[in-house]
């Protein structure tokens, strides 16, 4: 009888250490994921651009990037706001991706080949402004039916 105690005494003291050991490996990866936090950074800049079509392919391409979490481009302003995690990608590659798909920038020219793909409604003015305020902006469509 002393000996099925004793055997079960040992197996539970097993199974206690077994259980203080698995709580201890789950803290320590919390502690490793919550060192891992995102770095979020938000960001504006100009890029040149007509129409909804663009819009589409414009937050498409920025929002390819590994990392990036949000695109919105404004078609009145010619600019994009865009966050990203920093500790996944950079401005640069966001910016390059963009260009990549036919688009200026306000760091890299859009890609010759690409923008000849692009529809007629969306090959744009490369001497446009961007990146505006976009305040006291009339929308003057007499020079053409919509």
């Amino acid at each position: 009888m002393k000996k099925v105690i004793l055997s079960l005494s040992m197996i539970a003291m097993i199974g206690l250490t077994g259980c203080n050991n698995q709580e201890k490996k789950q803290t320590e990866n919390a502690a490793i994921e919550n060192s891992k936090e995102l770095v979020i950074k938000d960001v504006s800049f100009g890029v040149r651009g007509n129409c909804g079509m663009c819009k589409n392919t414009i937050e498409k391409a920025a929002n390819s990037v590994d990392g990036v979490t949000s695109a919105n481009w404004d078609g009145n302003k010619k600019k994009i706001d865009v966050s990203f995690d920093e500790s996944k990608t950079n401005l640069m590659a966001i910016h390059n991706a963009i260009a990549a798909s036919g688009y200026d920038t306000e760091k890299v020219a859009g890609s010759k080949e690409a923008y000849k793909n692009l529809p007629g409604c969306c090959q744009y003015d490369h001497s446009m402004k961007m990146n505006q305020s976009g305040e006291n902006k009339s929308d003057n469509h007499s020079g053409h039916n919509h």
